[in-house]
């Protein structure tokens, strides 16, 4: 899966010793989208690929991810696990989201039907003359 969106919080690395014996390194960061309504999403780079993508806050970026769940001790947990980050131009990532701004969705009328916003309501629909559609 793939995200686009400026890097707002980079937190520092974690380190560490499995119980195997084998280290371990992760870098998390917060990255907020930039959409009408702006999601941030919370995901970290992990093992060698925490080095081989340095992030900075205020960065740009697409991000290739996975989405990973666990159980641990009869609770579930979800993590976003970044595998690659491609730094994007910011007017660039701007320029491609504003199509998608610009369409408004229109929601079906009852009966799954969405009549187009420039057609006219059937004469049966439409108030008559001298009649007034206001309840007052």
């Amino acid at each position: 899966m793939e995200i686009t969106g400026k890097i707002i919080l980079a937190l520092p690395e974690a380190s560490g010793t499995s119980k195997a014996g084998n280290p371990w390194k992760k870098r998390e960061y917060v990255l907020e989208t930039q959409e009408n309504y702006p999601r941030k999403v919370f995901f970290d780079f992990f093992g060698e690929r925490a080095d081989q993508y340095p992030l900075n806050v205020g960065e740009t970026v697409k991000l290739s991810f996975d989405i990973e769940s666990r159980e641990y001790q009869g609770r579930w947990f979800t993590s976003i696990r970044g595998w690659k980050a491609e730094k994007v131009d910011a007017n660039a990532a701007a320029a491609a989201a504003a199509p998608a701004q610009a369409a408004p969705a229109v929601a079906p009328a009852q009966g799954g039907y969405a009549a187009p916003a420039s057609q006219t309501p059937p004469p049966s629909l439409s108030p008559q003359a001298g009649e007034d559609d206001l309840p007052f």
